[in-house]
């Protein structure tokens, strides 16, 4: 692929060429892949069956559940076909897409967590001002504008991304990956991506700051109640609420800065399943399945 200027198609990370190896690692993504949209397909299924779920708090979860599921399903089942089928082919179109959605769904994902903290926030710290604050035009105008800034960030970071000329095929990552995408680049620096990358990371920083703010001004409201029951129940919800959001920040932000290595590196899968694998199972887990009447409406139908 030396001095060629474009590329028919990619090769993914090869796990092993141990054969065994190739199927444990198809049904290891299988079960995490499952136990996954299982999570999030119930939080969709109860949100919009349930009329008493009909609330802004409840839209927020229902988007969040929906960008976990579509970040998941355009990077996991391709990765467990190449494994199945004994190859680690995609398309370059096919790659394009990957980055283009995979993308969008990122940043809507962080967007929805920052929307999600300011509502907790208002809900708590300002609840007489809370139907004013957080009515339904309001939420749905938060919620079309995740949705066009996700789509403006995924279109951003893809063109950017391709519009370099590769010198390899060799992506070093079970999908295509910004990071190890630019490293196959002929030139040693993308002016572009970098200015892209640049921005995202103050605007994921700002929206980071934003929510540590928020939370800090809910931990200093719910220090003020004389219940220690309910002083309990709110720390219990905000902190893994803080430690999902910190471990999708913190993992994403240094797989994008640190350098890629020319070669596969068991810290950088680590790193990567941790930003885009591990948030869509645990979101729905902690946002979701802690909440009493969504448990309330989940028991129902089950027994039903």
């Amino acid at each position: 692929m030396d001095n060629q200027t474009t590329v028919p198609y990619f090769l993914l990370l090869e796990f092993s060429k141990n054969r065994h190896l190739q199927l444990l690692h198809f049904f290891l993504f299988l079960v995490l892949y499952l136990a996954t949209i299982t999570a999030n397909l119930l939080i969709i299924s109860t949100v919009a069956l349930d009329n008493r779920l009909h609330s802004p708090m409840y839209l927020f979860l229902m988007n969040l559940a929906l960008q976990d599921l579509g970040s998941v399903s355009v990077i996991v089942p391709k990765s467990m076909v190449n494994s199945l089928m004994d190859t680690r082919q995609i398309s370059y179109f096919g790659c394009v897409a990957q980055v283009f959605i995979f993308t969008s769904f990122e940043v809507s994902d962080f967007s929805v967590l920052t929307a999600m903290a300011y509502d907790r926030y208002v809900a708590i710290c300002n609840p007489l001002h809370y139907e004013m604050v957080m009515n339904w035009k309001a939420c749905t105008e938060i919620t079309v504008w995740v949705w066009v800034i996700s789509f403006l960030c995924g279109v951003l970071h893809t063109c950017s991304t391709f519009s370099v000329s590769f010198c390899s095929n060799v992506v070093n990552q079970f999908f295509c990956d910004i990071p190890h995408l630019l490293n196959l680049s002929c030139s040693s620096f993308n002016s572009a991506e970098a200015g892209v990358v640049v921005v995202s990371v103050i605007a994921a920083l700002g929206c980071f700051t934003f929510i540590i703010v928020s939370y800090g001004l809910i931990f200093k409201a719910v220090l003020g109640i004389p219940s220690e029951q309910g002083r309990q129940k709110a720390l219990s919800t905000c902190i893994p609420h803080l430690l999902v959001v910190s471990m999708f920040l913190l993992t994403g932000c240094f797989a994008y800065l640190r350098p890629s290595s020319n070669s596969p590196s068991y810290s950088e899968f680590g790193l990567t399943v941790l930003y885009s694998l591990l948030p869509p199972l645990f979101n729905p887990i902690i946002y979701s399945m802690r909440n009493k009447n969504i448990r309330f409406v989940l028991s129902k139908l089950w027994r039903v």
